[in-house]
């Protein structure tokens, strides 16, 4: 056909069916025009040996100054990208043009092949089922979620066995951390029912934390703690070297990409409540193991049994409550009820929350704060904690270090600003300060915020009497309670009996 080059197999087709065959007949057998056939008779050599090699077109650019310039530079520096020796070859000699580019980088890349350093080799491995399980933590900060409107930066703490594929994804809130990795890990061993032979991390500093030698050989030694209370055996990877750890980095990259996904199926990235998110994470987890079903069921039976209990994943320190009327701890100011002044407690740490104790005695659980900014410093405030001594000194409010966290709604904020305005220095704090007394005294903190936001919006502030008045139990609620009183006499009789019992 017109156009079209012969092949070898033609040639042959076209060579056997000659032997029997006029060369017409031959030809049309083997796809090509009888004047072919003619023409293939008088030269029976292939088509692939009649072909010469084919020689360069234009004069190669390179033919002086490639063995003497460019593999000087390729040798001293082996990493030099052929775009930096071309800016550099153009220094040199401006008139070779920007065109030589693509001559350049062939003539770079065959070089490498035939003089350049060896590279590394990438192993393949075989995966038995049960052997081994990786961890590792991934920023999620690219994809913009909001908690209540407001920026969540946060990292996915990723488990994943290798045979099986069962993944388990933490939210965690304040980073890389051996409380996180010690939490996720264990969330996702009971929930697979049993441990691998071998844990796997990059050089996390969760379990390596590069600081001082004490501290490094501390976190150490808890997390070797941690797998042989699971009877695995601790490795990781080489510093760097992130193909080692590649049976979950990449496994990273399909996470992120199903979360947004479903983000975009969802429509919003806002979610009402932390635990919310959360939700949505781990749903789309267990879709995907679920899809792996046969797997991780094959792969469960491989599993080393669990303890009989978990091992504690908290970070406990302990903490003095100051005359502040709280403590701080990693730069994070905790308000505790006042009675405590004076106190050593022992905090356990979590990554989302704190266990106060006394002693054995757990006295509250507070939600763990994380600092921004600058200085890194927050403070977490229950309003409950300090009214009573606010109350009696209003005055302080205005100059309050964490005056911003006290008020536990948007309303109480705004009655501040307003009143502030509206109201001299002194009036404004009593009123503020009355209100949260309220609303702690009366237990209606939503409904007192509720009508200060309806009187705000009216323009008006409200009035500290008609809200303790609103407020204030309502008298034919309240239950009638007759006391009557017995008589002396009857204790006489009482008395007595009691003698006559005893005669």
């Amino acid at each position: 056909m017109p156009g079209r080059h012969v092949t070898d197999h033609q040639m042959r087709l076209f060579m056997k069916h000659r032997l029997t065959h006029p060369i017409p007949v031959a030809a049309a057998r083997a796809g090509f025009s009888v004047a072919t056939g003619y023409r293939l008779a008088e030269d029976t050599r292939p088509p692939s040996e009649k072909h010469g090699t084919r020689g360069r077109r234009r004069p190669d650019p390179l033919a002086e100054i490639f063995e003497a310039e460019v593999v000087p530079m390729l040798q001293a520096n082996p990493g030099l990208r052929p775009v930096a020796l071309l800016e550099e070859l153009l220094r040199r000699h401006p008139e070779l043009g920007h065109g030589i580019r693509r001559t350049l980088e062939r003539r770079v890349r065959q070089w490498r092949a035939l003089n350049g350093p060896d590279r590394e080799v990438i192993f393949r491995q075989t995966h038995e089922p049960g052997r081994m399980g990786l961890s590792d933590f991934t920023d999620m900060a690219g994809l913009g979620i909001t908690v209540a409107g407001t920026p969540l930066p946060h990292r996915l703490y990723h488990f994943r066995l290798v045979f099986s594929g069962f993944e388990h994804a933490l939210v965690v809130l304040q980073g890389e951390s051996f409380v996180a990795l010690a939490a996720g890990l264990q969330d996702a061993l009971w929930t697979l029912g049993g441990a691998p032979r071998e844990h796997r991390t990059d050089s996390l500093s969760a379990a390596f934390k590069n600081l001082a030698p004490e501290v490094e050989d501390d976190w150490t030694r808890r997390y070797s703690a941690l797998c042989d209370h699971y009877g695995m055996a601790a490795s990781r990877n080489n510093r760097g070297v992130a193909h080692e750890n590649g049976a979950i980095e990449g496994p990273h990259g399909h996470l992120k990409r199903r979360v947004e996904d479903a983000l975009l199926l969802r429509t919003s990235r806002d979610f009402g409540t932390v635990d919310a998110y959360r939700a949505f994470i781990d749903t789309l987890v267990g879709r995907h193991n679920a899809r792996n079903r046969k797997r991780i069921d094959a792969e469960r039976a491989a599993l080393r049994p669990l303890p009989a209990r978990r091992a504690e994943d908290g970070e406990d320190t302990m903490v003095t409550v100051t005359s502040s009327g709280g403590f701080m701890l990693r730069r994070v100011f905790y308000s505790v009820p006042s009675r405590l002044i004076g106190h050593r407690l022992r905090v356990r740490l979590h990554d989302d929350r704190l266990e106060v104790f006394l002693g054995g005695t757990l006295l509250m659980t507070l939600a763990r704060g994380r600092g921004y900014g600058d200085n890194r410093r927050a403070h977490v405030v229950d309003y409950r904690h300090v009214i009573h001594s606010l109350r009696a000194k209003p005055g302080a409010l205005p100059g309050l270090v964490y005056r911003d966290q006290l008020f536990p709604r948007q309303a109480y904020r705004r009655l501040y600003e307003v009143a502030m305005e509206a109201l001299p220095e002194r009036a404004a704090c009593k009123l503020v300060v009355g209100a949260l007394a309220i609303a702690h005294e009366r237990a209606c903190e939503a409904d007192l915020a509720s009508l200060i936001d309806a009187c705000l919006d009216a323009g008006a502030l409200p009035a500290l009497a008609e809200l303790r008045t609103r407020f204030a139990p309502d008298p034919e609620a309240l239950p009638q309670v007759t006391v009557q009183m017995a008589p002396l006499s009857a204790y006489d009789a009482l008395t007595t009996s009691c003698g006559e019992a005893r005669a």
